[in-house]
């Protein structure tokens, strides 16, 4: 017959052996591994705050700018000022989620990561910068001509903005109107699930 195969490692000697040891450290660190390590209450980065925990992709990026917003008198812009890895956002992501599926075709949703917001000393009015103020998440409310109605710092709650909103449309006050009730978005979103 021929001669063995001399390309298959031959586990008696040295370089069979560490063949060997290589395929058992990377099997350990495969199966001892994490696949995900994405946290809801961590400061990491883990991707888009609002595709992952708020269970709404469609609302990075805005489809329309601040200044676009403004030139428009039809309908209230809300600003929601964010960072991808705050705790803090990653949970209110699930606030903003629930408020565009009762307001996102009557009102302008703009979330701004506030690390896009460019270094100045004046901002306009037509620029997010011009509202923030350093804490995040920030809710602004602005309506339909440009004046600021709200301004929420830190975890802002539904009912809070909620009512803002129902001021700024002359909407019945929650204490007389009907309870909304809230969807499911997905399984992370507890928040939302019945």
């Amino acid at each position: 017959m021929g001669q063995p195969n001399q390309a298959l490692p031959r586990f008696g000697t040295s370089g069979g052996r560490c063949f060997l040891a290589l395929a058992l450290v990377l099997t350990c660190l495969l199966a001892f591994s994490s696949p995900v390590m994405a946290g809801l209450k961590d400061d990491n980065f883990d991707g888009n705050i609002y595709a992952l925990y708020g269970g709404n992709g469609s609302l990075v990026p805005p489809k329309v700018t601040l200044a676009e917003a403004l030139k428009r008198d039809d309908k209230p812009a809300l600003l929601v000022f964010y960072v991808d890895d705050s705790s803090d956002c990653k949970q209110y992501a699930t606030v903003v989620s629930q408020l565009q599926a009762y307001y996102g075709s009557v009102a302008d949703f703009l979330p701004v990561s506030v690390d896009t917001i460019p270094v100045k000393s004046v901002y306009s009015p037509s620029e997010p910068g011009y509202y923030y103020q350093g804490v995040v998440p920030q809710t602004v409310l602005l309506d339909q001509s440009g004046k600021l109605v709200f301004n929420g710092l830190g975890q802002v709650p539904f009912e809070q903005v909620d009512d803002a909103f129902r001021e700024v449309f002359n909407l019945l006050p929650r204490s007389v109107s009907l309870e909304l009730k809230q969807r499911p978005v997905n399984e992370l979103n507890t928040e939302l699930a019945p």
